[in-house]
């Protein structure tokens, strides 16, 4: 059988938010690289980065409370939600360099500014909170942050949650005002349009079936089209796996040493959703209450305020849920087909380990909605089922690996698995994910292009100008680049969002 055969700088595998971030960067400062994409769906962003699917819409640290733990002598560590927030600031100067210059437009698209709060119930949960924002609040990455157990103020701030609510416990609550809403289906939507106007080959419908090293060290991709079976190779002196939780499938087809005793364990989500505008209209926020005991971190239960398609809306969860399915459009057989003998004792050491989680997943997966509904109304007392529409999300595959902490580890965030040489690379797991897009490929491109980076800084310091600075030692520069962003995004108009998107835009 004879195969059309090409070759290219660079192949992005996925159309979702990483890809599409690697692509716009390298854009940027190699503007003569050739990049092609393949996306096995008919779109880009159809899979984890999915407004539908995601479930974070802007994490930065402000209000998730499982990114500041408790330590044994009763202190707050914030270092993690210090790590995420600046971050997500890097993301922000990224995107708002791409609109100053014109190559992205109405950043009301994909980020709109909605407050973020943490909500406790319960007197040991309320000391907890106010020693978070204790820890927080003297920070200027986390300025403006206010705390009250007061009802009455926690009915101005959150009156759909606070309506008809039994106070017979001590409540509490934080709130900071610059918190943003971030649609990551849009912004990815709208970075393909970028690169695709700026002759970056995008293809979809298109399965990479095998990845291999070829004789002068660059990588040879099989590629079927998924409608007709056409078979083309592709090779490239660079390969990033950017494939959600199809991505562990496709690092384990390139074969190198670094990603061998790999596995993956694939959590689903599921959303309560409110559309009645008469509801929707009650709560504007992001608000992050405290996971049940046994819960997964990504099953921290939230009401966040939605923008998707121009309407308001609702969301409530996640429920976790379990399927063998590594993406939402994936094969029942993705857990089977990713157990090799390099990672079978790694993902049975797992097994063994999260008993407890398996057991609390298989729990979620039976819950009626009535059920849902009652944990709902932890945090909208007077909701009614016929108000609340069972929605579900994306697939998450956390990876799997042996760590200090001992064999079959289930790791719960972010992973760049990249070649010795640093001509390929994948990015495993989830959470905090598409916030940090920006900040995760800086890091791939100084993995694989240590030869480049020298001569790249100085774009990068015009793109992101907080590149190589720690924020938190330089809080005239987080204002500074908070204030300027804001600006730049349409963050700084505190207008209604039903009218937000029609008035502000950037041309």
């Amino acid at each position: 059988m004879s195969y059309r055969q090409t070759k290219t700088d660079v192949i992005l595998i996925g159309a979702g938010i990483m890809s599409a971030t690697m692509g716009s960067l390298l854009k940027e400062l190699a503007p003569d690289w050739n990049i092609k994409v393949f996306e096995r769906r008919a779109n880009a962003g159809e899979e984890s980065s999915n407004e539908w699917n995601n479930a974070g819409t802007g994490h930065s640290s402000l209000c998730e409370l499982n990114y500041t733990s408790e330590k044994p002598d009763g202190s707050i560590d914030i270092s993690k939600a210090i790590k995420v927030n600046e971050e997500f600031q890097i993301s922000r100067q990224f995107w708002s360099y791409l609109v100053e210059s014109n190559l992205i437009r109405n950043p009301r698209d994909f980020i709109m500014p909605v407050p973020h709060m943490s909500f406790v119930q319960g007197e040991q949960d309320v000391s907890f909170l106010r020693k978070r924002f204790e820890a927080l609040s003297d920070n200027p990455l986390f300025s403006g942050m206010e705390f009250s157990d007061d009802p009455e103020k926690l009915q101005e701030w959150i009156p759909l949650m606070m309506k008809n609510r039994a106070l017979n416990q001590p409540i509490a609550a934080t709130r900071i005002e610059s918190g943003t809403d971030v649609n990551f289906g849009a912004l990815t939507r709208t970075l393909f349009d970028h690169l695709k106007s700026n002759n970056v080959d995008i293809k979809f419908k298109q399965n990479v079936d095998t990845i291999k090293r070829t004789s002068d060290g660059s990588w040879e991709l099989k590629v079927r089209n998924v409608d007709n079976g056409t078979v083309e190779r592709h090779t490239a002196n660079f390969v990033f796996i950017g494939g959600g939780g199809g991505s562990l499938h496709l690092l384990q087809k390139a074969g190198i040493p670094e990603g061998k005793g790999i596995g993956g364990f694939p959590v689903s989500g599921l959303f309560m959703v409110c559309k009645n505008p008469e509801i929707v209209a009650q709560h504007r926020a992001k608000v992050y209450g405290q996971a049940a005991i046994g819960a997964p971190p990504m099953s921290v239960p939230h009401l966040d305020t939605r923008v998707i398609d121009n309407k308001e809306s609702l969301f409530f969860g996640p429920f976790a849920g379990f399927s063998p399915k590594f993406l939402k459009f994936g094969s029942m057989f993705d857990l089977l087909t990713s157990i090799k003998m390099h990672n079978l004792v790694t993902i049975m050491a797992a097994g063994v380990k999260n008993v407890s989680l398996t057991t609390y997943l298989i729990k979620q997966v039976m819950l009626s909605k009535e059920k849902r509904m009652e944990a709902l109304r932890e945090f909208v007392p007077n909701a009614k089922s016929e108000d609340w529409d069972l929605l579900v999300a994306g697939q998450r595959v956390q990876i799997i690996k042996d760590t200090a902490a001992g064999k079959g580890t289930l790791q719960f965030g972010t992973e760049v698995i990249s070649a010795a040489d640093g001509s390929i690379a994948a990015l495993l797991g989830a959470s905090p994910g598409a916030s940090t897009a920006v900040s995760v490929m800086l890091e791939v491109l100084k993995k694989c292009f240590p030869q480049h980076m020298k001569a790249w800084e100085p774009k990068i310091k015009e793109m992101i100008p907080s590149y190589g600075v720690s924020l938190l030692k330089n809080p005239e520069l987080i204002h500074e680049n908070h204030t300027s962003t804001a600006r730049t995004l349409g963050l700084s108009e505190n207008l209604p969002l039903q009218i937000a998107r029609e008035t502000v835009s950037v041309s």
